[in-house]
């Protein structure tokens, strides 16, 4: 800086090239630090708010491609439209399409012979209806699948890095997948109710206290379901690797339990399988509450079994990340 200048009080030139902007204050002269300072005590570093703010980001994130929310709900609209409708088991034994040669049973008697027969074996006077309540637990794993991938997807992307230098706990990371991921459940769940009724699904005995209950069992079995999936991923960088893992998982959880199918006509072995999968106890809490069909357990030991397994996983997500979840 030139004498005159320091005497003027004017700016110096930095190589004579142009007036150099003095800077505003020094941390110890113009109180610079006090002002980050406070506004770094104004942020606002409650769990309960990071906790929001990464579901929500997770929820805005999913809606904002609808592509995605269409490719969910395709898969079980097609086994109901599809597979519900044409595997159509009461017909078999109706007056119109079973005969036997030189028997003339009267129509209305075959046709009571058949609807003892679903409700015996399905609980329900018609397969679509008894198919139309697991495909609500199809779309919920289908969902919970994904809550692990976006894991995946925000280390690779640097998002996770980020958000571990953050003041948010590592709890609340993986609560705001399972939590994101329980809405979208539900969201999901509700349109495959509603296009399943459009299709013909029984409501003599559908009433909103059963509704509500079936959805309160299903916010029990997504919260286990998205809580494994995310444990799952919570070391994983790939995303190919996350994906057989679901691919594998995915399945077995459907076929080995009464989504489809009942238990009681399973064999042994898998009947066991069956009694331990929580899909079991979330599909069994819906037929009893939407359908009126008898079930293989209370609806109290159903709700025991699915709490429990919603507050086991979701606990041991959150231990796990506090050891596995790293930059």
């Amino acid at each position: 800086m030139s004498e005159d200048s320091r005497k003027s009080g004017s700016p110096a030139t930095a190589g004579g090239n142009g007036p150099v902007v003095p800077a505003r204050a020094t941390p110890l002269e113009g109180g610079f630090s006090t002002v980050h300072v406070e506004e770094s005590d104004k942020l606002n570093k409650s769990v309960l708010h990071g906790l929001w703010a990464l579901t929500w980001r997770e929820i805005r994130k999913a809606y904002q491609t609808p592509i995605l929310v269409f490719m969910t709900l395709i898969q079980p609209v097609i086994w109901l439209g599809l597979f519900g409708k044409a595997f159509n088991l009461g017909s078999v034994f109706t007056g119109g399409s079973f005969n036997i040669p030189g028997l003339n049973i009267p129509k209305s008697v075959l046709d009571q012979l058949s609807v003892t027969m679903m409700q015996s074996t399905f609980g329900t006077s018609d397969y679509f209806s008894f198919l139309a309540v697991g495909m609500l637990t199809f779309v919920l794993v289908f969902t919970c699948m994904f809550s692990g991938m976006s894991i995946v997807w925000d280390r690779r992307f640097g998002f996770l890095e980020k958000v571990l230098g953050t003041p948010v706990s590592r709890g609340a990371i993986v609560m705001g997948k399972v939590l994101s991921s329980v809405v979208k459940s539900f969201i999901q769940a509700a349109i495959v109710l509603v296009i399943a009724v459009l299709l013909g699904m029984s409501v003599t005995d559908l009433t909103p206290q059963g509704i509500l209950g079936t959805f309160a069992a299903l916010f029990l079995l997504a919260m286990g379901l998205s809580s494994l999936f995310v444990m799952l991923a919570l070391r994983s960088t790939d995303w190919q690797q996350q994906m057989a893992i679901m691919n594998l998982l995915n399945l077995p959880l459907l076929f080995a339990s009464n989504a489809l199918f009942p238990t009681h006509l399973m064999p042994g072995w898998l009947q066991d399988v069956a009694k331990v999968n929580p899909i079991s106890y979330g599909v069994d809490v819906g037929r009893q509450l939407l359908l009126g069909s008898p079930g293989f357990n209370s609806l109290g030991f159903d709700f025991l079994y699915l709490a429990g397994f919603a507050v086991l996983f979701s606990a041991v997500g959150i231990v796990l990340s506090w050891r596995l979840l790293s930059k």
